[in-house]
């Protein structure tokens, strides 16, 4: 038999993090071993509870500003097994760079209107859990949009077929399942890929999970948007 994955859900909103808890648990796939109303207590909460993941608010108290960003830097520093899913209203991707400046692993940006998606929910922590990353792909097609009409970026070198495959890769897509649903075979979305990661400069060194998303994120840091 296999092992719910157990889960702990921040958010300050009893109502959003009650109804997340029990459509979670609905799933029978999930034990949500906590629910907290801010971050203050979560570094203590998955110390002693071990979860495999936490979903997390990006605004919570004290200050409603991007504690849940931070809450999910802090925990894949001191719990690095831990996956984080960063539930957002913001569709603006500052939001997503500023959670995955620090690296990819284990880490999700999804809107919450996912809440009520459970097998988006679902597919989210398991990505995250297993050490890969997810963007929501209304985020990746604003950041695709939004260089769709620039000249001398990253992105402008890749064809529309390219673009195709790295929005799917964003949202997490395995290759077989981007294979299907651009009716492609392995070998060419491979051969997409590659491509990608090469007009991107990503290095080949780096871990090919982190580069899926880090494809996406990659013309943000070229355009300086950090600062």
């Amino acid at each position: 038999m296999i092992e719910p994955m157990r889960v702990i859900v921040v958010d300050d909103h009893y109502l959003v993090r009650e109804g997340t808890r029990r459509l979670l648990e609905s799933s029978g796939v999930v034990d949500v071993v906590a629910t907290l109303p801010d971050a203050l207590q979560l570094d203590e909460a998955v110390t002693h509870l071990r979860p495999d993941s936490v979903i997390v608010d990006i605004r919570m108290p004290p200050g409603h500003q991007m504690e849940g960003i931070d809450a999910a830097h802090q925990i894949r520093a001191t719990h690095p097994g831990v996956g984080v899913v960063v539930l957002s209203q913001h569709a603006s991707p500052l939001y997503a760079f500023e959670l995955f400046k620090k690296g990819t692993a284990g880490l999700a940006y999804l809107l919450k209107d996912r809440v009520g998606d459970l097998d988006e929910l679902l597919r989210a922590l398991r990505e995250v859990t297993s050490g890969g990353s997810v963007v929501d792909p209304v985020v990746v097609e604003g950041l695709l949009g939004r260089e769709q009409s620039s000249r001398g970026t990253l992105l402008g070198e890749l064809s529309v077929r390219e673009r195709e495959v790295l929005q799917a890769m964003a949202e997490g897509r395995s290759n077989a399942a981007i294979a299907q649903g651009l009716f492609l075979s392995k070998s060419a979305v491979e051969k997409h890929i590659n491509a990608i990661f090469a007009k991107l400069a990503l290095p080949a060194d780096e871990h090919a999970t982190h580069r899926r998303v880090a494809a996406v994120l990659t013309f943000l840091r070229a355009r300086g948007v950090e600062n």
